[in-house]
């Protein structure tokens, strides 16, 4: 076993393997047998701790030390969970970027980053040497896969670069390297940089300490209830590194992880099945096709004990579909946070479909629970300029909509070398005396809106940079949009802004529930206007556009593009007044 430093992530890793060897850590997908079922192969802890020693001291032969930034691009799976732990072991950082944010943004990303080392499957390195990706900055290539068809022809073209090494010599240079010293690392010790989505701006990548995700890994066991032992069904890579640290199996889901809500709910409910999965997680996208399937099909799931969404409001009908494949008792639970705070708060589907849900779609909001234990979460008033020391005059009324600001353990620090946004999103506390950065004592500014209930619940109403400003005062996505979407032909709605008779308006895309029947889409419109006219919050929107399929976020698929949706409903004004 090797010795690492008790703050490091993979100190976890080395107890599992200690204390229970021969337990399954990981079920990874690997292709199909004979009757075209998802074979799997594992690791049990022991194994992949062996592993990830191997691949540790082979990546320290090829160059790669604490503290270099490290490009992380591989397919969840058996490689990913040894290659991830050996970075961790190094010391190294990881920077996690989506490719679905696209070519420029990932070279965008990777220039900010500045990562040395560059490891991924074949198609990730064709993309490094066309789009230029790190080309100023990297120089280990590793490249991870079967040398199937495509990747033989990449080897051929050049296209991976001829410096570059694969996994098999990686190993064998890990076997005959001797074990040295692991590098000590401490709580507040960088272990990723996790770029967030882009899909309300620009990609920025997240400080995440090994403090960090000890400290998430904690508060998730402890929310949720998770105990060693369990099995749990990834969708989400993210929370891959936290197997060894509650002890549970990992059951890689057979899916595209890029494309969540096109995942095969037949391959999910197999794997659920066949492992006895008691635990998943599963963005708003995926649990919807899932839901859907398991109304038609009319399947139970027994073994599952909780499910967890995130990354977007689940719709009550979500709720109701999945709830009605669970045991009678299991919910599912709807944290709420985002890349620089998770978990922040949570509810449970019981609370959500028996109290808040009517009060949703009336335009309140969406309940989101309440706050954790150890963290402050305080709503402050809203403004777009920095702030830049914390004091009591910033909060608002008790119930009114502020901006959502949080401090505590599952808090990151910083985003990396992006001063500007550290100024906008961060508020130095009162009782911080440190003035040398954001270390510490200091207010995270969610960039959401929201309010706290007279039951210290909070309730999401959308993004800051999505609310619409109107002379006649400000709308609220979410709120707006949930009045809407009770509407049986309403799959989802979309508040945006379109500048209109010389001044911002509140205009609503929809996009329609696929029914394979045709859908009257003047009717819809009365029908929608009606609604639109009996509150408050949505009696001044006065144009309807029908969108067939929104633009949604790479990492969930649930995240509504509404900076597009914007720009595209004011060419339809366009186009309806020529």
């Amino acid at each position: 076993m090797t010795a690492v430093n008790s703050a490091n992530i993979a100190a976890h890793l080395v107890r599992a393997a200690t204390e229970f060897p021969q337990t399954f850590a990981v079920f990874s997908p690997q292709g199909t047998d004979y009757a075209g079922r998802t074979s799997y192969a594992h690791y049990t802890f022991e194994q992949l701790e062996e592993e990830s020693n191997i691949f540790a001291r082979g990546l320290a032969e090829a160059g790669i030390r604490s503290g270099m930034r490290v490009v992380f691009l591989v397919k969840p799976g058996l490689d990913f969970f040894a290659l991830a732990f050996a970075l961790f072991k190094l010391g190294a950082v990881i920077v996690g970027v989506d490719p679905g944010m696209g070519p420029k943004n990932v070279a965008r990303c990777l220039a900010e980053s500045e990562p040395e080392a560059f490891i991924g499957v074949p198609a990730a390195h064709a993309a490094r040497r066309v789009f230029g990706w790190g080309r100023n900055t990297v120089r280990i290539n590793i490249v991870v896969g079967r040398r199937n068809f495509v990747s033989r022809r990449f080897y051929n073209w050049g296209l991976l670069g001829r410096d570059a090494t694969d996994l098999p010599r990686l190993r064998t240079a890990g076997l005959a390297a001797s074990p040295s010293d692991t590098p000590v690392t401490l709580t507040d010790t960088p272990a990723a940089l996790v770029f967030t989505s882009g899909s309300t701006g620009l990609p920025k990548g997240v400080v995440y300490t090994h403090g960090t995700f000890n400290e998430q890994a904690r508060v998730l066991a402890e929310t949720f209830q998770i105990r060693a032992g369990e099995r749990e069904l990834i969708t989400f890579p993210h929370f891959a590194f936290f197997g060894p640290a509650w002890g549970s199996t990992l059951v890689v889901a057979d899916m595209d992880f890029m494309r969540p809500a096109v995942a095969d709910p037949a391959k999910l409910v197999a794997a659920i099945k066949n492992f006895g999965v008691t635990g998943m997680f599963g963005s708003p996208a995926l649990l919807d096709r899932l839901g859907r399937w398991g109304e038609q099909t009319g399947v139970h799931l027994p073994t599952l004990e909780r499910v967890i969404s995130a990354g977007a409001p689940v719709s009550p009908r979500v709720l109701r579909r999945i709830t009605g494949m669970l045991r009678r008792g299991v919910q599912v639970h709807t944290p709420y946070g985002a890349t620089e705070a998770l978990p922040v708060s949570s509810i449970g589907s019981d609370e959500l479909l028996g109290e808040t849900t009517a009060a949703t779609e009336k335009g309140a909001g969406v309940c989101v629970g309440r706050p954790l234990a150890d963290l402050s979460l305080q709503i402050i008033k809203i403004t777009d300029e920095p702030i830049e020391r914390w004091s009591e005059e910033l909060l608002v009324e008790p119930g009114q909509i502020g901006e959502i600001v949080v401090r505590g353990s599952v808090v990151t620090q910083a985003y990396y070398r992006r001063p500007e946004s550290n100024l906008l999103a961060k508020i130095r506390a009162a009782d911080c005396g440190f003035e040398g950065g954001f270390e510490g004592g200091f207010y995270h500014r969610m960039g959401d809106l929201g309010y706290v209930d007279s039951l210290n619940r909070l309730w999401f109403c959308g993004r800051k940079s999505q609310r619409v400003v109107t002379p006649a005062g400000d709308y609220y996505t979410v709120p707006c949009e949930a009045i809407f979407n009770t509407h049986p032909n309403v799959f989802r709605s979309a508040l945006v802004a379109v500048n209109k008779d010389g001044s911002r308006q509140p205009a609503l895309c929809v996009e329609l529930e696929n029914t394979g029947q045709a859908i009257n889409q003047a009717e819809v419109r009365r029908q929608l206007f009606q609604t639109a006219a009996q509150f408050q919050q949505t009696q001044g929107i006065r144009d309807i556009f029908f969108h067939p399929a929104f633009p949604v976020d790479a990492r969930h698929n649930a995240k509504i593009g509404r900076e597009k949706l914007s720009q595209w409903a004011q060419q339809q004004l366009r186009s309806q007044r020529s």
